[in-house]
């Protein structure tokens, strides 16, 4: 590999490990700043809710723009517009202290909206940096920023909290998004799709894209195996502090440390998975992935003590980790790159329903059920529904790809 791919792919992972780092220093410090202003639970729920919303609704637009401009400009512009969301929401609280959380709940809500851009953006780069076999290597270097930033953010946090007040956490997480935007400056543009700009335009590519979606096989099968995962592992995270401080009675540093954990867990991966990926396959990183987690979600289910919740929780993100890495691979490989955009947007809000579902499912049934039984049952659920689901999603990809390459050198033969 030349020394400028090279240098690309390492800002294009700096820049989103620092993205998402700034996400997990807001994690920590907004629900603390909201829930020490109000001392109301209610709050904290309200502010859950104004934050995923915009998000969920923004994601097929942010297709269409990420299609539209390449990902690369779009992804600095964007990021570096959440800083200067944070900036001036750091300027409101200190001018105005006795509206502090309506400018948390409003600035969350813009930092929300601006997301769904950011991840359009990561997904349309990653195909202009790699091809082919490279391609999972890209894929885990992006898993593994993800959640390599679980330790990072919240540890910057606790370290920006030992000497500051937590109000600077905002404009500490506002330098950190733009030195991700600056990150990105030397990318290429990549592809771009013109544009008129007008509605009519727009509502067909959206329509577009979710029929491509809906047309294609292994997508519609994955999305449903996606939004399984998701629903159950947000339950767990949904649950979590009930599970943590109610059920096996351990202090609040405790949640820190299982995000710290992970965040290790997920630097290690950043070395494994390019070397793992020699000696197995994509299908049987995602097989394994899967089997695991769902393995960990049961032990969450029916664990007895900490000690044994903990290591299930953290080898649980271990199982998400490889199994996204098939995931990102596979449904990458088998759309056209113009249309991209436009049908991952429609794949993220399918996924992204899972979270207030999850929720819903906790506020129904934590209390009569039980948190960690409701996780035995659904994690159970999982496991037969994935038994099912993971032969035929593979099996669908791998008509679809040998689809691909009969359409090649039937091309190649003309």
């Amino acid at each position: 590999m030349s020394t400028r791919p090279r240098l690309h792919r390492r800002l294009f992972g700096c820049g989103v490990l620092l993205g998402i780092v700034a996400e997990q220093m807001m994690l920590f410090a907004v629900p603390l700043l909201i829930f020490q202003d109000t001392e109301e639970v209610s709050a904290l729920g309200f502010a859950y809710a104004i934050e995923w919303l915009p998000a969920l609704l923004a994601y097929p637009f942010a297709g269409l723009l990420a299609d539209r401009d390449g990902g690369a400009r779009l992804f600095r512009f964007v990021t570096a517009g959440r800083g200067v969301v944070l900036i001036g929401a750091l300027i409101g609280c200190l001018a105005a202290p006795s509206l502090l959380t309506p400018i948390l709940m409003t600035s969350g809500a813009l930092l929300s909206l601006l997301m769904a851009p950011v991840r359009m953006s990561v997904e349309k780069v990653v195909p202009q940096l790699a091809k082919d076999t490279e391609l999972a290597k890209i894929q885990g270097l992006v898993q593994s920023m993800e959640v390599s930033a679980m330790a990072v953010g919240p540890a910057l946090a606790m370290l920006g909290v030992a000497f500051l007040d937590k109000i600077w956490l905002l404009g500490g997480a506002a330098l950190v998004f733009l030195a991700a935007a600056a990150c990105w400056l030397p990318l290429p543009r990549g592809l771009r799709t013109p544009s008129t700009g007008k509605a009519r335009e727009t509502f067909a590519e959206l329509r577009l894209g979710w029929s491509i979606l809906r047309h294609t096989k292994p997508l519609v099968l994955l999305a449903s195996l996606n939004f399984s995962i998701n629903l159950v592992f947000s339950t767990v995270l949904s649950a979590n502090a009930a599970l943590v401080t109610g059920v096996f009675k351990a202090p609040e540093s405790t949640f820190a440390l299982l995000n710290i954990c992970v965040g290790v867990l997920g630097i290690v991966n950043l070395l494994l998975i390019p070397f793992t990926l020699k000696f197995v396959g994509v299908r049987t990183l995602g097989i394994f992935g899967l089997s695991l987690l769902c393995v960990c979600l049961i032990s969450i289910g029916w664990a007895t003590s900490m000690l044994l919740y903990g290591a299930a929780f953290v080898a649980a993100m271990l199982g998400v980790t490889y199994f996204n890495v098939f995931n990102r691979t596979q449904r990458i490989r088998v759309l056209p790159q113009e249309h991209l955009g436009k049908v991952m947007g429609p794949f993220y809000l399918l996924n992204m329903l899972a979270l207030p579902l999850a929720g819903l499912l906790v506020a129904g049934f934590g209390s009569s059920l039980g948190p960690q039984r409701l996780v035995a049952v659904l994690a159970i659920s999982l496991t037969v529904f994935g038994a099912i689901m993971l032969p035929l999603t593979i099996r669908a990809f791998s008509r679809a790809f040998a689809a691909q390459e009969k359409t090649l050198v039937g091309a190649n033969a003309e």
